[in-house]
């Protein structure tokens, strides 16, 4: 979970390196560093800290190209300078950067020092750039040559780039398992993790496979396969709205994403409500009305708040199209053999379209000869290419690693597919209208919550309160329940408060035990036709006196609830959209009342590329 940029041309490098690491900071951020190569030398200059740091900390000519550079997420090793990429042969020929785990490094590790290698890190990835030292020792003439054979050593995940003292009009790119891609310039070459890197610099870039090397150098780019047969790779137009990656006036990229999401819920829907024939027009699905009717059920894979969305979409799926549906942990799935039917839909959920364990899942089915489509925001992205079909999100870039417009964005992107699968089935043209019309009011009803919260500051009230607390409870029935764990997720990732979610009704087999004066409660109480056994539940808490804060469609009396966060009222089917934007806020507060670093919590990271 780490990112990596390239440079190759006649500027210098390193501050165009500087700039794309910055942009991808949000893949990693416990160390970073650069090396470029100057009048045949290789430097290289490495922190234990964020990229600020790392310009902070350059010399004023740091001159060169090509360049490599990267900012980690620690796996091997703590965070340090020694543990910092780019890492270094013996003889400082070779610089490189890695993303990825290589699962052989100890068996690697023990057979270089053996041959009397000296290791300065206690990363996997320095194994690497002594096996391709050693194999320009064992005689190979070129970069390309010497990276080929050092990787057939190799197990494991990478996605990596090298410099070579020797070959200075170049840089080497490799990638199994960790997105790596070209991107095409004028007279100049890029090598990103992550397309918002090159953003500023081309919209033309060329995605690798897995298994596939690429050559870079200022006119050019080469690609081919570790037994160096050539393979054929055009360019292809990304299309990034680069403004979304700016701050702008706002504290926080969060709090930016949070507000955005009027506008991202609006690209989410563009074109695809179809008020004809009261459906949803998603032409991407590659699926063909007989298709879908075969399906007998529909299984949803995904990570964090994509397995909380793929729960909201399973019910959706269940509610409109009557189809059996579920979600599930993409991380478990194919460890516990998973029976693969031929008439299940698979659908893999990701933001960033490289989550490392939803891109397995889908390879274990297909190699198992399921048909998976995705709901994916990052067009091009691995998973998107894999999957046989699907819903781009157009959300828009989403810096901050927790996610909140993706988040809505995705359930929003499931009521279309539920919508659309029900009007091949039996739902009514009238339902469908009542859907559509659902779907339609969102963006002005998330609109009004946020300028509620501008206007009474209710929201950061009750958040200031709770971020005093060691713990929350995070509870909701039947739809309310995936919103309780994702507001339970979105608290504990960026405030680091403790915080659980839970159904309701599983309060009194157990989670009860833990109510008292000091365990405050966020509870999800839509006006539905269970808003008097969610009530209920609400009793039970106070009976133990337990604080309750309410997120509701109106004011509860105080005998339920301490507070109550009211928002508007959609069609049951989409409320949790709606509630899931003041939770949101609510750990938005929380963390900055904190004084936490909101857009980058301690020990994660937003594209998830390591199992």
């Amino acid at each position: 979970m780490c990112g990596i940029v390239g440079y190759v041309g006649a500027q210098d490098a390193a501050p165009i390196l500087l700039e794309g690491l910055g942009r991808l900071e949000y893949r990693g951020y416990d160390s970073a560093g650069l090396a470029v190569l100057h009048r045949g030398a290789l430097k290289v200059r490495k922190v234990s800290g964020r990229v600020a740091d790392l310009a902070g900390d350059l010399p004023a000519r740091f001159k060169g190209s090509p360049g490599i550079g990267h900012t980690r997420w620690a796996t091997h090793g703590e965070p340090s300078v020694e543990n910092a990429h780019p890492h270094t042969d013996t003889t400082g020929r070779v610089a490189v950067v890695h993303n990825g785990i290589i699962e052989n490094a100890e068996e690697l590790r023990a057979k270089l020092t053996a041959d009397g290698v000296e290791f300065s890190s206690q990363t996997d990835t320095e194994t690497v750039a002594h096996l391709i030292g050693a194999a320009f020792a064992a005689g190979a003439e070129t970069l390309e040559q010497a990276v080929r054979l050092a990787l057939r050593q190799v197990v494991g995940a990478y996605g990596l780039a090298v410099l070579d003292t020797e070959h200075p009009d170049r840089i080497v790119v490799a990638r199994n398992g960790s997105p790596v891609l070209l991107g095409v310039g004028e007279k100049e070459m890029f090598v990103a993790s992550d397309a918002a890197a090159l953003v500023g610099y081309t919209r033309q870039v060329v995605y690798l496979d897995d298994g596939e090397l690429a050559t870079i150098t200022a006119t050019g780019y080469r690609t081919f396969t570790i037994d160096d047969r050539a393979t054929a790779k055009s360019p292809s137009t990304i299309d990034w709205d680069i403004i979304g990656a700016e701050i702008g006036d706002h504290a926080h990229f969060l709090i930016k994403e949070i507000l955005e999401q009027p506008r991202s819920i609006e690209r989410t829907l563009s074109g695809r409500l179809d008020e004809r024939f009261s459906t949803a027009h998603l032409g991407g699905l590659n699926l063909t009305v007989r298709e879908a009717r075969e399906f007998k059920r529909v299984k949803i894979l995904g990570c964090g708040s994509a397995c909380y969305a793929g729960d909201l979409g399973a019910q959706l799926i269940e509610d409109l199209a009557r189809v059996p549906a579920s979600a599930e942990s993409a991380s478990e799935f194919r460890y516990r053999n998973p029976v693969v039917e031929p008439d299940t839909l698979y659908v893999a959920v990701s933001q960033s379209g490289e989550t490392s364990d939803t891109l397995a899942a889908v390879q274990e089915i297909q190699r198992k000869g399921g048909k998976v489509i995705g709901v994916i925001n990052v067009v091009g992205s691995t998973i998107a290419r894999a999957v046989d079909g699907g819903i781009y999100l157009h959300a828009g870039a989403e810096m901050s690693v927790a996610a909140t417009k993706s988040f809505t964005s995705t359930v929003a992107a499931f009521a279309l597919l539920a919508l659309h699968l029900g009007r091949i089935r039996d739902l009514s043209p009238t339902e469908g209208a009542r859907i559509l019309a659902g779907l339609a009011k969102l963006p002005e009803q998330i609109s009004a919550i946020v300028e509620a919260e501008q206007e009474s500051g209710a929201i950061e009230a009750v958040a200031k309160e709770i971020a005093v607390r060691e713990s929350v409870l995070f509870i909701g029935r039947r739809r309310g329940f995936p919103v309780a764990r994702e507001g339970a997720q979105k608290l504990k990732e960026i405030s680091y408060v403790h915080a659980e979610g839970y159904a309701s009704a599983e309060l009194k087999h157990g989670p009860l035990a833990l109510v008292s004066p000091e365990l405050p409660t966020v509870a999800v109480v839509p006006d539905d036709d269970l808003f008097d056994k969610n009530t209920s539940t609400l009793a039970e808490i106070r009976a133990r006196r337990g604080p309750v804060y309410a997120v509701a469609h109106r004011e509860l009396p105080a005998e339920l609830a301490d507070r109550t966060i009211v928002i508007p009222a959609n069609e049951p089917e989409l409320d949790p959209i709606l509630q899931s934007v003041p939770l949101q806020l609510l750990a938005y507060h929380a963390a900055v009342a904190l004084d936490r670093d909101v857009d980058r919590p301690r020990n994660l990271a937003k594209s998830v590329t390591v199992e």
